[in-house]
């Protein structure tokens, strides 16, 4: 497992401080994991609007194109 280093206020260490049956770690760990799943559910969203956007532009006119040639 890799280590990093954070730069957090100083008061907030202190409340930190206060709390040692915490395992902040884990606490740093689970909102790293939760901000990740969160982004990457944004990225999916875009995409999924990017391609139905693309899927109808692709579409734009066909109807029109089918009724011309007689076939709706």
């Amino acid at each position: 497992m890799v280590n990093i280093t954070m730069a957090i206020p100083d008061d907030l260490y202190r409340k930190m401080k206060l709390m040692k049956e915490i395992r902040w770690s884990e606490v740093s760990r689970a909102a790293i994991e939760k901000k990740i799943a969160s982004e990457l559910m944004v990225n999916e969203g875009e995409l999924q609007s990017w391609a139905v956007k693309l899927q109808r532009k692709g579409r734009k006119g066909r109807f029109a194109e089918l009724k011309k040639k007689g076939l709706v």
